[in-house]
């Protein structure tokens, strides 16, 4: 594979998705180009901020540099000389109705071994079952395009990573998420790039059809309360935020996943049968295809 081919497409994905979310939010971004001091390359953080999309940060990168010792036995592949580039996005929506989205795709190099990783996650705050099993017929349709890729295990790998343990809970309603794959790159690098389409595909209806919807301080409350989570599984699991920290990278990019607003209430628990509990009956692996009433 030719890195500068699979850095040049990431970049068009990251102009993509900028381009639409200024167009359905009316807002314009906050673009960071920067340099990566550990190595070589750099990259650009694109950040909407204080409109009905309260923050999201859409992030390129393309950086050359060594391993450290630590993280040398976190990544496959032998020797410390790395390449990566990647697209990184998260969106935390104001209005609670709307769930926050997260895509990532990326290439490594380490010395001769070469692969993909990424993936599409959901974390709603107010259950819509019908628009969860859309989403997830979505991602299987992806995946079905691919002889190689296989939803079912990209699906339980999703459910698996974004589970946090200390709550015994997953952080939303799953998705999918692949790493390491290092065969087939030519068609695995179709397949990773159209997960940038199908992530706009998912999120531009989900925006569009809930954005307006009215909410109460309770609603907001409640969502505040689960973004508490979402920075709870970021610091503690998130392994792209842990290569960023531990490959010195850009710190402000790295945390850029974070939400502007969150809220930890001590021994919180949601009134019996109300929306709000709701949401816990579905924070567990569940099949959402042959999601039966």
């Amino acid at each position: 594979m030719d890195r500068q081919i699979i850095s040049n497409s990431f970049k068009s994905i990251q102009d993509n998705i900028s381009s639409k979310l200024s167009i359905i939010s009316s807002q314009d971004y906050q673009e960071d180009k920067w340099v990566y001091d550990s190595g070589s390359g750099g990259g650009i953080t694109r950040i909407f901020s204080d409109g009905d999309i309260e923050k999201a940060g859409v992030n390129f990168s393309s950086i050359t540099g060594k391993l450290s010792d630590d993280i040398s036995s976190k990544v496959i592949g032998k020797g410390k000389d790395f390449y990566a580039t990647g697209v990184s996005v998260v969106i935390h929506p104001k209005n609670p109705f709307v769930p926050t989205m997260h895509m990532n795709i990326r290439y490594l190099e380490r010395n001769n071994q070469k692969w993909f990783g990424g993936g599409i996650d959901l974390t709603p705050y107010y259950i819509s079952k019908n628009d969860i099993i859309d989403y997830h017929l979505k991602l299987k349709s992806l995946c079905d395009r691919y002889d190689f890729v296989n939803y079912k295990n990209f699906k339980d790998s999703c459910d698996k990573y974004f589970f946090i343990k200390h709550r015994n809970e997953t952080r939303g309603v799953g998705g999918i998420f692949f790493d390491n794959l290092e065969s087939n790159l030519d068609q695995t690098f179709k397949f990773v790039t159209e997960n940038g389409k199908t992530f706009l595909d998912i999120f531009l209806p989900l925006f569009n059809n809930f954005n307006k919807k009215n909410y109460t301080n309770k609603h907001r409350e409640f969502q505040l309360y689960r973004r508490g989570r979402y920075v709870e599984f970021n610091l503690v699991y998130d392994r792209g935020t842990l290569f960023g920290l531990e490959t010195n990278g850009r710190i402000e990019s790295i945390l850029m996943s974070l939400p502007p607003y969150s809220s930890w209430k001590y021994n919180w628990k949601p009134e019996l049968n109300s929306e709000e509990a709701k949401l816990y009956e579905f924070l567990k692996p569940t099949e959402w295809i042959n999601f039966d009433e």
